[in-house]
Order: structure tokens, then sequence, then C-alpha cells
């Protein structure tokens, strides 16, 4: 499962999707909405996405994934549009035998999402707006 949503995102569809008979471990990443940053508070988000490409780039940090680390499954759901606070804008879900594996294929999924994905974030204040660059710093 490797998909660009504008609705809220499912998580337990999502570990659902990576869940095998096989999985002794499924890690999740659930990158929410959070209420500051640069010492602001912030009322909302919105994200902007290159559909096409973004989903090539999904694809290709899932393959080298599943090619680096013995996996089950790994599904990918980031979600565009706006966003309140405390809501999901990314939901990871990675399966294999072992915890050490799932652990390390998650952190490496939303790592490399952050800096080769196309999706760019707006943070909203109450007295305006800013496009963050480095998405993922």
């Amino acid at each position: 499962m490797i998909r660009i949503v504008e609705s809220k995102i499912d998580r337990e569809k999502i570990v659902q999707s990576v869940s095998t008979p096989e999985s002794g471990a499924i890690a999740t990443f659930d990158g929410t909405v959070r209420n500051h940053s640069r010492e602001k508070p912030v009322t909302h988000l919105h994200y902007e996405v290159f559909p096409e490409m973004a989903l090539k780039e999904l694809e290709k940090i899932r393959a080298e994934a599943m090619q680096r680390w013995p996996l089950n499954g790994m599904a990918i759901v980031h979600r565009v549009g706006r966003m309140e606070i405390g809501e999901s804008s990314v939901f990871i879900a990675v399966s294999s035998a072992h915890r050490k594996d799932a652990f390390e294929a998650c952190r490496f999924a939303i790592d490399t999402l952050k800096t080769t994905v196309p999706i760019w974030k707006k943070e909203h204040y109450q007295d305006g707006e800013v496009w963050i660059e480095g998405y993922g710093q």
C-alpha cells in the first residue's frame, strides 16, 4: 500500500495491510501535526504534492527497504491538503519476523521520504503562513 490521500489516514487499515502470519513485529511511524513550530503557535498545516513523482519515489523507498531488510510488508501513506492539529500527515507500517528489521526499515522510510519525495509543507500561524524549506528538517 503506497498512497497519497486527501482524507484522514486510516491507521488500522494500513497496519492490517502489512500484517502476515509470519510477522513477529509491526513497527509504525505516525507523523502528526503539532501545535507549534519555530517558536510560534501553529493553527494548521497544508501539504501539496506532485502526485505522479511522489508515488514513484514512495515506491522506490519501499523497494529499497524490501531489498535491504527481510520484510514481510511495508505501507506508506501521506496525506495532502489541510490538516488540523493532532491529525496524521504520514503513516508508515512495516512488518517483519523480527523487531530490529521492522524498526530500521521504518526509520529508513521516514528519513528518506522527507528528503526525496516532492511533498511541500506550509505552516499556518495566527499572524501568517510560511512554506517550509527542507520539509524533513
